[in-house]
């Protein structure tokens, strides 16, 4: 029988010691208390209206999953500087969102509107405040903040006082905000965080990495869930191994 003291984090019968498994997945079951969260990176750019599209479907499965699960959003610049950024008025925007944007909202139940703003803007300095904001413990609600304003109430997300003013609507201080971006003080860490999305080959936003699942485009909700699963499964297997070993005195 397992030892009561140790932090494995397989949930085990108490007769057999034998791993429990969820007869829904077979999947090991753990003690959400000791096992570490399962990790969603997500690459995105505030300017892709799929990337706002994707928060519904992480919001809906990642629920009642019986494990923790963190989401860390991560940057992806469509059209850095100085390749020029698309315009509303020209055609290539009105014809995509007719035939995938909009139809997708619409099934999704999300408020989206193509942005007026013209041309699109850089999202360097965005992504920049949000190295500051992650490290204040709000990336996450920064991002979605930086949706809703572009998609949803048709601000400049290029103009450092519409940066300023988003982040103080979510409790960062405006002031410190705009001394590090005048002073390139996250320009470094966000260059560092391109370079990751070059390594993992990211072409296009979202792109999501679930353990060894990478999903290109809004995901389904089933097809995420199945991906956390087996995320949660291996890092379960992983955890029950680790360690195994017999001894030159025959232990085993």
């Amino acid at each position: 029988m397992s030892d009561p003291t140790t932090t494995d984090p397989i949930t085990t019968d108490p007769v057999t010691s034998d791993p429990v498994t969820d007869p829904a997945t077979s999947a090991p079951v753990t003690d959400p208390a000791t096992s570490d969260p399962v990790k969603i990176q997500i690459w995105s750019d505030y300017v892709c209206p799929f990337c706002m599209l994707a928060e519904g479907p992480l919001e809906e499965a990642t629920e009642g999953l019986g494990f923790d699960v963190e989401i860390e959003w991560k940057p992806f610049e469509l059209r850095p500087h100085p390749h020029p950024t698309l315009r509303p008025e020209d055609e290539y925007l009105p014809a995509i969102w007719q035939r995938a944007v909009y139809p997708m909202a619409r099934r999704m139940g999300v408020d989206i509107t193509l942005p007026t703003v013209s041309p699109q803007p850089y999202t360097r300095l965005a992504f920049e405040g949000y190295q500051y904001a992650a490290g204040q413990g709000k990336g996450a609600e920064y991002t979605a903040r930086m949706f809703r304003a572009f998609f949803q109430e048709d601000q400049d997300l290029g103009q450092l006082d519409v940066l300023v003013r988003l982040a103080e609507e979510i409790g960062l201080n405006g002031e410190e905000l705009r001394t590090a971006l005048d002073n390139g003080t996250y320009t470094a860490a966000h260059q560092d965080a391109l370079r990751e999305a070059a390594a993992h080959r990211i072409q296009s936003v979202p792109t999501l990495l679930v353990g060894d699942t990478r999903i290109e485009g809004v995901p389904s909700v089933p097809q995420l869930r199945k991906a956390l699963l087996d995320a949660q499964a291996a890092q379960a297997e992983a955890a029950a191994v680790q360690g195994a070993a017999c001894s030159v005195e025959g232990g085993c």
